[in-house]
């Protein structure tokens, strides 16, 4: 399985970043490999629209799960309708966070903002 996680740096001993669309990469992380691949974000510095080509990255990765403490509504709507699954992270670290998922400790993100439009 591969999860996805939106970074602030690219390391593993790094935190979440607090934003899903906006992050400056992702991490993806392959539950059986233990593989640890960072992307950069190319929709962090959008004009508009960052949702949507952040969700169609997180599509384009091939991933099964996004951890992530909150994520506007464009983006929610192309990921869930992918099929890929979103849990809210309830601290800061990578690693905390990704060892709170795989014991079942996270709950399924479903307060969705708005999103910001044209604000960065």
């Amino acid at each position: 399985m591969k999860i996805l996680i939106p970074v602030d740096n690219p390391v593993f001993e790094g935190n979440v970043s607090v934003s899903f669309a906006r992050a400056p990469y992702f991490l993806v992380y392959n539950t059986d490999s233990k593989d640890k691949l960072f992307i950069t974000n190319t929709a962090a510095d959008s004009q508009g629209g960052a949702g949507i080509k952040a969700g169609q990255l997180v599509i384009d990765a091939g991933v099964n799960i996004l951890l992530t403490p909150r994520i506007g509504e464009n983006a929610a709507q192309v990921i869930n309708a992918a099929g890929i699954k979103i849990y809210k992270t309830l601290n800061e670290s990578i690693e905390k966070s990704l060892n709170a998922y795989l014991k079942n400790e996270l709950s399924e993100l479903n307060d969705v903002h708005p999103g910001f439009h044209g604000h960065h």
